[in-house]
């Protein structure tokens, strides 16, 4: 995601403070135009600041052979419009102190915007026009295209920031939900500009879209502008329909082991299946999790961490996709305690089922998740993200107006069950980045191994 200067905005008070009953998400207007667009409306008059996202169904899941490609044309769509280019845009951004940002994702492309009330008649009609009509110009967009083949190169010379690609690769298989969102060096060198305008072209469109608007703003002024600034924009054909993205592949245990040959440490990552972004569970696995593996008291790094000194931290989370997610444990350690690190932490995995989580560790973690789960959305810019993830991600807002009661009602006996459900014990993936002729035989106790080479371009095994 590019990112200009940063401007500083105070908290809103989109939480309820630490003594109250219920955290409820705040009061927002939905709309369509007639031409199809979704328009989101949150009023938060604390502070003369607005938020705006453009939200587009079209991510990483839409890239096909064109690795990156999403990825590419969010960030480009920043390098100016047909009409302003981007020594004009940035000017009008950065003299006002505002932020404009923009970046692909696995399933979602946006464009945000931040800035000060007394700007929205100046800065929103540029930020329609970059969404609606970016002019993708290619000294920039070759620029652009070097900067991130020369981070994804550099990215491989750092196994935890590439380690999560080859677990999603591992994971999900042929599903697009294997393609890695920042694409591959090949796969982004072979972009040219019309693969962007065409990108664009396919997926911008109002069918395909919201506009997400937080912040201190009259709603019936606000609507007509983004009537009349997006009211025009036209879709052409029929509107791109969801795919099947794809499930893990767990029928089988499976160890990836990705070979750096100078690497002095091993970084892991073990799991499986996780849950959907709108799994009724959601939110009370956030708890369960917390005990496990979401916190610095977590059983994950007390054991690994603390208590045996393995590593400099453990954790686990689930990662949440429209139609399906992942869950993993993730950890890195010195290359000869590989196998007495792997081995501790599924020990300390087996605890939620040989031990089960007590009432006293339970209501330590959910008094933690209510206490971080607030201030995640205090802010103008956090809420726009919010309402357009769950525009997005098709989030109902029950999981967010429940957290309180979802959370206060885990039981022992609740948590347990959840653990049962949800946290998968039989067939564990695992991928391993590290020096495979040290690893090459532990790698074996876990499962059926592919080995892979971290200097080989992309995230998946070598055609033979």
């Amino acid at each position: 995601m590019m990112k200009k200067i940063v401007l500083s905005s105070a908290l809103l008070a989109a939480a309820t403070t630490a003594g109250a009953a219920e955290f409820r998400l705040p009061q927002f207007e939905t709309t369509k135009l007639p031409n199809g667009l979704t328009v989101l409306l949150m009023e938060r008059h604390e502070v003369p600041l607005i938020a705006v996202r453009a939200v587009v169904k079209a991510g990483a899941v839409n890239d096909g052979p064109q690795a990156g490609l999403a990825n590419l044309t969010g960030d480009a769509i920043l390098l100016g419009s047909t009409k302003h280019n981007k020594a004009a845009i940035d000017e009008a951004f950065d003299f006002r102190g505002a932020v404009l940002a923009g970046g692909g994702g696995v399933e979602q492309t946006t464009v945000q915007a931040n800035f000060a009330k007394a700007d929205a008649a100046t800065l929103l009609p540029l930020f329609a026009e970059i969404v609606q009509q970016p002019g993708f110009d290619n000294a920039e967009l070759d620029k652009l295209r070097a900067r991130k083949v020369s981070g994804l190169k550099q990215a491989k010379e750092s196994p935890r920031q590439v380690a999560g690609n080859y677990y999603r690769s591992m994971l999900f298989g042929p599903g697009a939900y294997a393609n890695p969102p920042g694409g591959t060096v090949g796969s982004l060198q072979a972009l040219k500009q019309d693969d962007v305008k065409g990108f664009h072209q396919r997926y911008f469109r109002p069918d395909n879209a919201a506009i997400v608007v937080v912040g201190d703003f009259d709603p019936a002024a606000m609507k007509r502008q983004i009537e009349t600034l997006f009211g025009q924009w036209k879709a052409e054909g029929t509107a791109p329909q969801r795919a099947d993205y794809g499930k893990p592949l767990t029928d089988k245990p499976r160890v990836w082991l990705v070979n750096k040959a100078d690497a002095i440490e091993t970084t892991f990552l073990i799991g499986g299946a996780g849950i959907a972004r709108n799994d009724a569970d959601y939110v009370p696995l956030q708890v369960v999790n917390t005990v496990l593996g979401g916190r610095f008291t977590s059983w994950l790094n007390d054991e690994l961490r603390v208590n045996s000194g393995l590593t400099y931290g453990a954790n686990s989370a689930f990662a949440p996709l429209s139609q399906a997610g992942t869950f993993s444990m993730s950890s890195f350690t010195a290359l000869p305690k590989t196998e007495a690190a792997l081995d501790l932490a599924l020990k300390t995995y087996d605890r939620l089922w040989s031990r089960g989580i007590d009432k006293a560790t339970l209501d330590s973690a959910k008094a933690y998740v209510k206490g971080q789960f607030p201030p995640r959305y205090e802010t103008s810019e956090q809420l726009a993200g919010l309402l357009g993830d769950m525009y997005a991600l098709d989030i109902d807002r029950k999981q967010i107006d429940n957290f309180t009661r979802d959370v206060d009602s885990l039981t022992p006996e609740k948590a347990k069950a959840l653990v049962d459900k949800h946290f998968p014990r039989k067939n564990l993936q695992m991928v391993l980045v590290g020096k495979a002729e040290e690893i090459r035989k532990i790698a074996a106790k876990y499962g059926e191994v592919t080995e892979l080479d971290i200097t080989a371009d992309g995230f998946k095994p070598t055609a033979k």
